[in-house]
């Protein structure tokens, strides 16, 4: 049965990414990184690089304000161009969808706001920084940061050894007027919760509901480090096989963002953590309608998080993060203590 799972698990993932490379590698995010610096001056490397143990490296966020980095807005065309190759470069088809179009919404948040002169809502806010200096062997990340956007990538040996925290979020996260009325960028993540929290019977409700409230945020926010959190909620072993099919299809939908080769990997590594050590818990309303909802998953290995609590529930903040290897920090004790060794 365990296998099966994971081979459905696989299919999840490859209907999105079939074009893309199956071995993880992160050779397109290198040459993309190598072909962006190229095209900066003096003090734009300045502003980009950072050394990799840079303490910077774990100061993440997700809300619209000044970063370390270079952001688009300071940027020629032709470096935009070289940006936007190394994001998309790092995400899948389905992840570059749908960060291009949270970075595009900030349009749209500026119109409903009526704040046609502020810099808080630009779709140009968006930061690149660098940590360390691409190889092919060596230690290197980077991150593309701004209003409801934050990836953050770690590669060793041209592969990616590190992709979270990955943080997703829309306002509005429908629109509520205008040409693009009824827009919803993370329609799914809330549909395919939806579905499987309606699908409980009464037993298994009470078990996953925690509270009739939902938290005003995500509970590990923008953390840099955090504890494992309570394994509350209905437990992947007390769900029908079908809700274990739901479950497995809501995670999918948040590791497909990764291109294919990675998405692989970690979904193995979320499997070995053990399928049934995944919980599901929920908060808030059971019915999406103007009231706020959270929901979390995890096991050993993975969290994710999603929250719509802020502007009448039509704010929504999504996250996946691994508990054993947020921003390379495994990986890279692995590789020091392996150094040491040798010495």
């Amino acid at each position: 049965m365990k296998n099966f799972f994971f081979l459905l698990i696989s299919f999840f993932l490859f209907q999105s990414s079939h074009a893309q490379n199956t071995q993880n590698s992160s050779a397109g995010s290198l040459a993309a990184a190598k072909a962006f610096l190229a095209t900066l001056d003096k003090d734009q490397l300045t502003k980009v690089s950072f050394p990799y143990e840079s303490e910077e490296r774990s100061n993440w966020y997700f809300i619209p304000k000044e970063r370390a980095g270079l952001w688009l807005k300071s940027m020629s065309d032709a470096q935009r161009v070289a940006a936007m190759n190394l994001l998309k470069s790092t995400l899948s088809e389905q992840g570059q969808d749908k960060a291009i179009a949270i970075m595009q919404l900030e349009i749209i948040l500026k119109e409903l706001e009526n704040v046609p002169n502020s810099e808080r809502r630009d779709p140009l806010k968006f930061y690149f920084t660098i940590f360390g200096t691409p190889d092919a062997k060596k230690f290197w990340g980077w991150r593309v940061e701004g209003h409801h956007l934050s990836l953050n990538f770690t590669s060793e040996n041209n592969k990616i050894v590190s992709a979270t925290p990955l943080f997703l979020g829309n306002n509005p996260a429908i629109v509520p007027s205008g040409d693009k009325k009824g827009y919803q960028i993370l329609k799914d993540e809330a549909n395919f919760a939806f579905e499987l929290l309606n699908s409980f019977d009464e037993k298994q409700l009470r078990r996953a509901i925690l509270s009739p409230i939902a938290p005003p945020d995500m509970i590990t926010f923008n953390s840099r480090k955090f504890g494992m959190l309570p394994a509350d909620g209905i437990a992947y072993n007390d769900m029908t096989k079908d809700q274990q099919v739901q479950l497995m299809r809501l995670i999918s939908l948040y590791v497909k963002n990764y291109p294919f080769g990675f998405a692989n990997e970690f979904m193995q590594k979320i499997e070995k953590a053990g399928l049934d050590k995944l919980h599901f818990v929920w908060m808030g309303e059971k019915q999406w309608g103007g009231k706020g909802h959270y929901y979390r998953i995890q096991n050993d290995v993975l969290l994710i998080e999603y929250d719509n609590t802020q502007n009448n529930a039509n704010h929504v903040h999504t996250v996946v993060r691994d508990f054993t290897n947020d921003f390379g920090e495994d990986m890279l004790r692995r590789h020091y203590e392996l150094e040491h060794a040798k010495k």
